[in-house]
């Protein structure tokens, strides 16, 4: 009985020691569990943080769009995606659109890849839009507007706006017309003039200007009239010198969009200037383009072939140098233009030419080459320079110029060639929120345009 109770007790003081290391054992365990918890916890504990902060930084104030290919009239786009903005520039946007095209099985198959950059960096989608290759062109226009409005919902999600957002499905989409009751007519009027003088000496000039422009993604018409007049009177003893001199112009093209490459257009002109002793000169001239680039590129690059025939008559004040005074004129001009954009600047080059079909030494060659490099936002650094080979100045008067008239530059002088550089800078600001829809016969802004032509 004694050893038998011995054994039980041994036995039961080993249970008791067994039960005490294994809740030691369980409270080393839980202390170790808790410890493991609290670290992760603690590691994790700014991932909230953190990823807030990058949601902010993730997050667009509004989204700004630039599409690479504006098929669709700005008008319409506005109207029918009015969350978002549409700049004019790739740099100003966080969200570019672009577009390409091709034909299978009767069908027009646009791809339309919507690309997220700075804030919205990362943020790319690309959607498929199938037309038939009959369909009407607003029709058109109103389906792509639509896919760029779809495409754009997951992008504005990423913006305030996202709070204001209602998705339905509608069993019928009404189409979405564009009411201007200017037709897209754009019109200007300017007039200015200038009066110095002093004891002995006077001057005065006039110069007017009107202009009316519509430009749509099928056609563009550009009409302009212009006109100048300046004098100037001098004193000298008891002589009183007076010389004055004056001109007009109107200038006016009416393009078609052809597809993706070709247009056609014409060119109409009426001139009367003194100093170039042209009394009235009128030209009609029709004229073809043919982008080797697709127009939908232009916003990058385009490479324009054009080739124009100049048909009119001439009369002049006084005999010319061959001795006409009047003249019906034929001649044909052909220029390519060369013009690459890029995010850095914009450089224009080429070479244009023409010539006069009674005589083909009367030719004039002329070479360009203009050049913007954008240093910071909105200031640029721009070169031009040009050169002119010039054989075709039929209009010089034949009794020559006085001293004075070469003095006050009041008739044009025989030359043959002409140069110009020049070297500037240039900063813009304000609104950010246009497009030029229309890139057929170039810009019409007065800027330079590069062309080849013999």
């Amino acid at each position: 009985m004694e050893v038998t109770t011995g054994k039980m007790k041994a036995a039961a003081s080993s249970r008791v020691l067994l039960g005490r290391n294994q809740v030691a054992a369980r409270r080393q365990a839980g202390s170790a569990v808790s410890l493991l918890l609290l670290s992760v916890i603690f590691i994790l504990l700014p991932f909230p943080l953190f990823s807030q902060m990058n949601g902010e930084d993730y997050e667009a104030r509004s989204l700004k769009v630039f599409v690479e290919t504006l098929e669709v009239p700005l008008e319409i786009l506005k109207q029918e995606v009015s969350f978002a903005d549409f700049v004019s520039s790739q740099e100003e946007a966080n969200v570019t659109v672009a577009m390409t095209e091709e034909f299978r099985e009767g069908q027009r198959i646009i791809k339309i890849v919507f690309a997220g950059q700075k804030e919205l960096a990362g943020k790319n989608y690309q959607s498929e839009l199938s037309l038939p290759e009959g369909m009407e062109k607003e029709k058109q226009q109103q389906a792509i507007a639509q896919a760029i409005k779809t495409g754009l919902v997951p992008l504005a999600g990423r913006t305030p706006a996202a709070r204001k957002l209602k998705i339905k499905l509608e069993e019928e989409v009404r189409p979405t017309a564009v009411v201007d009751p200017w037709n897209f007519w754009v019109f200007s009027l300017s007039a200015n003039s200038f009066l110095n003088g002093e004891k002995s000496y006077s001057y005065q000039s006039f110069f007017g200007n009107f202009s009316a422009n519509r430009v749509t993604p099928d056609w563009k018409i550009r009409l302009s009239v212009s006109g100048n007049f300046y004098r100037n009177s001098f004193e000298y003893e008891d002589l009183t010198y007076i010389s004055q001199s004056h001109g007009y112009s109107f200038r006016g093209l009416v393009a078609r969009s052809l597809g993706e490459h070709w247009s056609i257009g014409a060119f109409a002109t009426l001139t009367s200037s003194t100093y170039q002793n042209i009394k009235f000169a009128s030209r009609i001239s029709p004229a073809i383009e043919y982008n080797i680039f697709p127009y939908s590129q232009s916003t990058k690059r385009q490479l324009r072939l054009t080739y124009s025939l100049d048909v009119g008559p001439a009369f002049y004040f006084e005999e010319t140098i061959f001795d006409r005074t009047r003249q019906f004129l034929v001649s044909e001009n052909l220029s390519a233009t060369l013009e690459l954009k890029q995010k850095w600047g914009t450089i224009t080059t080429g070479i244009e030419g023409s010539h006069y079909f009674h005589d083909f030494s009367k030719y004039r060659i002329e070479l360009g080459t203009d050049l913007s490099v954008r240093l910071f936002r909105g200031f640029s650094v721009n070169v031009h320079g040009s050169y002119s080979r010039i054989h075709d100045l039929i209009s010089i008067a034949k009794a020559g110029a006085s001293w004075e008239d070469v003095l006050l530059m009041r008739k044009q002088l025989a030359t043959s060639y002409e140069y110009y550089f020049s070297v500037g800078v240039s900063y813009s600001w304000g609104s950010i929120f246009s497009h030029v829809v229309n890139p057929r016969f170039g810009s019409g802004s007065g800027g330079f345009s590069m062309s080849i032509s013999y």
